[in-house]
């Protein structure tokens, strides 16, 4: 019977400080704590999965328990106790699954056990992974044990979610949050381990492992094994994508060129491929979401933020898009997957998202066309009435607009135009009827009549009609004299010498408001 395979999480697991990658701050400060003789009774090692957090309480177990620590600081691993602790057989580093142990007759049986002296080392240390698990009833159990251990006991507790320890045990610990692992430091790791194993593997390919392991060393060491039982000869990144179960790239290459032409057809062919091809289509959806958060990236912060091997990749993926059309692909996306998660046709709603992303490439985003509204309304301020918009402006707004809207393919229709009325030609009127330039209100003195309105039919022929108001008689006043009140007829602007009326202006001015307006509602505009 052949040696008993070990697999790579465990085979690879740090046994040295050294060793560990990432996590400088957390190693400085342990390793400080041993050099300065400052050890404190509970250390709490919060992070995701895959980090480190168990790995580091046993690494400093270890070193507390090793009996020919070195002026490095790093456990010997040579040692009785450095060993038993590496084969989890030793009897003063006791490893606890908080998942299974989480009652307080656990915790109870740690109380009880606490007092007894180390057998071999300095220190009796507990880990308990997972600590978040432990009942309410638990955790106040382990209170006052915790606060007040017995000299030579340690405590170290690991979790992926902190936030549910209670409150008072993490007073009573340190604390050291883990980050996740830049995919740099995940891919050297993986090239030092195909070294190791002599196996040829593609840079690319580590590189494309490292970003899907998510931060987590765990995880890529998990899916390289995977892959290297996948194939025997050399490792490609097109071997990792159908280990994978990923979509090849040649597809998203795909998707920029029907952007680009605005292909609808396409959205419906590269569904129907990945249906073909059995591709998970919410997982193909969270690759298209990396894939437009790099092009966004490369748009707004510039290519050297992305790794190097996409650097030449996504240079000319990121030719096809403006910042405004990436950052909206990808605000569609991220609620298309929300949508998708409660849709039951989750083929028609990829199928749907896609067809708004290719048509989003003659969207015009509102912020363009409020700038641009704003620098009409600037131009209608000074003399020049043609509303045209200074040219460093134009500049500044058509580099944010689509090139296919600049420059379209067919002829540009005539714009929608105002209906103004023009005034209706007035007729000479002859001299018995010509109306005079004012409109006149005669108010006669006050007769003995009761109060009544009528027409005086003795001025039927006057020039302008007048109106008698016949006030009782104690109303009447000292004088009687005729009073006229003259109203000036309004004037009517008449445009001279070629000059924009006002009326035409704001026509004008609202004509291009409503253009733009259905840009906004339609999403396409004709020029």
């Amino acid at each position: 019977m052949g040696k008993k395979y070990q697999v790579l999480a465990r085979k690879y697991r740090p046994q040295r400080f050294l060793d560990v990658v990432g996590q400088e701050a957390v190693l400085t400060t342990l390793k400080n704590a041993l050099q300065f003789d400052q050890i404190a009774h509970a250390y709490l090692f919060c992070g995701s999965r895959g980090v480190g957090k168990t790995t580091l309480a046993r690494l400093f177990a270890k070193a507390l328990n090793c009996l020919q620590r070195g002026a490095d600081l790093e456990p010997c691993n040579a040692c009785a106790s450095c060993q038993e602790i590496s084969s989890g057989q030793s009897l003063d580093v006791i490893e606890i699954d908080g998942a299974s142990n989480r009652g307080i007759d656990d915790i109870r049986q740690i109380n009880e056990t606490v007092g007894y002296a180390p057998s071999h080392g300095q220190y009796k240390i507990y880990i308990i992974d997972e600590v978040h698990m432990l009942t309410k009833e638990a955790f106040n159990a382990l209170l006052k044990t915790l606060e007040e251990p017995p000299q030579r006991a340690k405590f170290f507790f690991a979790t992926t979610e902190p936030h549910k320890v209670l409150p008072t045990i993490i007073s009573r610990c340190q604390r050291f949050d883990l980050s996740r692992i830049d995919p740099e430091l995940i891919t050297n790791k993986l090239a030092d381990i195909a070294g190791d194993l002599e196996r040829d593997v593609e840079m690319e390919a580590l590189h494309l492992i490292a970003s899907f392991a998510d931060g987590s060393l765990r995880d890529a060491e998990s899916l390289f094994d995977q892959i290297l039982c996948f194939s025997s000869s050399a490792i490609q990144a097109s071997t990792v994508r159908e280990a994978l179960g990923l979509v090849a790239e040649e597809y998203f290459s795909a998707l920029d060129l029907a952007f680009a032409d605005c292909h609808l057809a396409y959205a419906f062919e590269l569904v129907e491929k990945l249906f073909r091809t059995g591709k998970d289509l919410p997982h193909f959806l969270e690759q298209l979401v990396d894939h437009y958060r790099c092009i966004c990236l490369s748009k707004t912060v510039g290519l050297e933020a992305l790794s190097p091997h996409l650097t030449k990749r996504y240079e000319k993926s990121a030719s096809f898009y403006t910042s405004a059309q990436a950052l909206y692909i990808l605000d569609l996306l991220i609620t298309a997957e929300q949508t998708m998660q409660k849709s039951p046709f989750p083929r028609v709603t990829l199928e749907s998202t896609l067809l708004h992303l290719i048509r989003s490439k003659n969207r015009i985003p509102i912020e363009v066309i409020a700038r641009r509204l704003h620098a009409l309304e600037e131009a209608m301020k000074t003399s020049d009435h043609s509303l045209k918009v200074p040219a460093q402006e134009i500049e500044k707004i058509d580099a944010e607009m689509p090139h296919s809207i600049l420059e379209p393919k067919e002829p540009a229709a005539a714009p929608p135009s105002v209906f103004v009325p023009e005034p209706t030609p007035v007729q000479e009127p002859s001299a018995l009827e010509k109306p005079p330039s004012t409109a006149s209100v005669f108010i006669p003195a006050p007769t003995e009549t009761p109060l009544e309105t009528e027409t005086s039919p003795a001025l039927e022929h006057e020039e302008a009609p007048s109106v008698f108001i016949k006030t009782p008689p104690e109303s009447q006043p000292a004088v009687s004299e005729q009073k006229e009140y003259t109203f000036e007829a309004p004037s009517v602007f008449t445009p001279q010498n070629n000059q924009t009326t006002p009326l035409q202006k704001h026509a004008s001015h609202y004509e291009t408001m409503m253009r733009f307006a259905a840009v906004e509602l339609e999403g396409t505009l004709k020029m």
